[in-house]
């Protein structure tokens, strides 16, 4: 039987700033339970309006700051609701027939998590000094503890993933939550973590939920070695993601070329998270100009993958991740109470938004295409062909950045599915700039 997430497709969301929480609050706004989680039930039409059928939520859980500095993997954020709240979104997706995947911060926790409380307050006598890899050579009561970091962040204190104690733990979270409704977990920073530290979680938590899936953000590294080790269901593609916008940014199909060749080496081991957006990247309209987002999402809708929409991409709206403190705080906006009515919008988010639904109803259309593989069938750096297929079909994607109109091959093609593109004696002729998807 062909398991939810061989269908799925995410749109993903930050909560704390979907729904105008204070992201660096004071002590008062950090402890007081205000419920902004139901903000985000207003949208679950508009998510099956797009054609998607999975939420995948950001932080939810009690944290100090920007949801990745966990001080309670129980309990929602207060800033978010309670646990009655996210009971109620849970119960509001699954009846529209949604999937919700959870973010678990299971690499750190933030410097106030009562476990590192007590080793701060007690020292190697406290009871969970074992979650934590400490150095305590010449320490003496009353001495900061030097603990392990995460990437230098002194608010993130690692755990140490040798621990029995730090497994144990991240299997009664993750049980917590899927008890409760949740279909799966999204693993923050999974290549900060030992593969072999999942390799026990994982199989334990799903003995009491089979049906659970599991993503993995990984940046870089042997993808398909650390699936194989982990046995984590998927990783994010980080390198299919830079291959999408910087072949279109830079006028070097080429690179992207590269990317699909490496994406189609990975589903001989796993189906991979495919994106051109989301909650710690600049936007794609401000990445590649919002004229340029349908190449994007023809690409990501057209290859093999899990691919997740980041919300509000589908607006074209812009913005760009710096790096400083407050830098995320462009691509995690504030959302209006609902969604706009698309006769409202101007041409361009009008535009973007009936290509999302367009490309994601090909995708329903062609459900093969999440373990498909692609040919490249023309390239150069501004024109691109790719044919993907299997015995029970094929998706022509063709793309230009020329200034001028172009001419390139269909590959075997016969009618258009999307896009601006005509069809005539075996070749899709496109407008400058233009983009097709079509079938056979």
């Amino acid at each position: 039987m062909t398991s939810w997430h061989e269908h799925v497709m995410w749109w993903h969301a930050y909560p704390l700033g979907f729904t105008g929480a204070p992201v660096r609050p004071d002590a008062d706004e950090a402890t007081t339970v205000v419920h902004r989680l139901g903000r985000m039930e207003p949208w679950l039409d508009h998510l099956v309006g797009l054609g998607l059928n999975g939420l995948a939520l950001g932080p939810v859980f009690a944290s100090q700051t920007h949801g990745y500095d966990t001080v309670d993997h129980f309990r929602v954020d207060p800033r978010l609701g309670d646990e009655g709240d996210l009971d109620r979104l849970l119960g509001a997706a699954h009846a529209r027939g949604v999937r919700v995947l959870l973010d678990g911060v299971f690499h750190h926790v933030g410097r106030a998590h009562p476990a590192f409380a007590r080793v701060e307050a007690e020292g190697p006598d406290a009871p969970t000094a074992g979650w934590f890899d400490v150095d305590w050579d010449g320490w003496r009561p009353g001495d900061p503890v030097r603990a392990r970091v995460f990437e230098g962040h002194e608010q993130l204190v690692a755990l140490d993933h040798g621990a029995p104690e730090v497994a144990d733990l991240v299997v009664r979270v993750m049980r917590h939550w899927l008890d409760r409704g949740a279909d799966g977990w999204r693993l923050d920073a999974a290549y900060a973590v030992p593969p072999a530290f999942w390799a026990r979680v994982l199989p334990e938590v799903r003995r009491t939920h089979p049906d659970a899936w599991f993503t993995g953000e990984v940046i870089h590294g042997d993808a398909a070695g650390i699936v194989r080790a982990s046995t984590m269901d998927s990783l994010t593609q980080y390198e299919l993601w830079q291959g999408i916008w910087h072949g279109i940014a830079e006028r070097n199909f080429y690179e992207l070329a590269h990317a699909l060749e490496r994406h189609d080496a990975l589903l001989a081991t796993f189906v991979p998270s495919t994106f051109v957006g989301n909650h710690d990247v600049t936007r794609i309209a401000s990445a590649v100009g919002p004229d340029l987002v349908p190449h994007a999402l023809a690409v990501l809708l057209t290859v093999a993958g899990v691919p997740s929409v980041y919300a509000g991409d589908e607006y074209a709206w812009t913005g760009v991740k710096e790096q400083r403190i407050g830098g995320d705080d462009a691509v995690r906006p504030e959302f209006p109470a609902s969604p706009p009515d698309p006769g409202s919008l101007d041409p361009v988010a009008r535009r973007t938004l009936r290509v999302h639904q367009e490309l994601v109803a090909l995708r329903r259309r062609n459900p093969w295409l999440v373990r498909a593989r692609t040919d490249v069938v023309h390239l150069d750096n501004r024109s691109l062909v790719l044919r993907t297929a299997t015995g029970s079909g094929a998706v022509v994607t063709a793309l230009s950045l020329e200034d001028g109109p172009v001419a390139l091959p269909a590959a075997g093609a016969r009618s258009l599915a999307a896009g601006d593109g005509r069809l005539a004696d075996g070749r899709v002729h496109l407008a400058p700039r233009g983009w097709a998807v079509l079938q056979g």
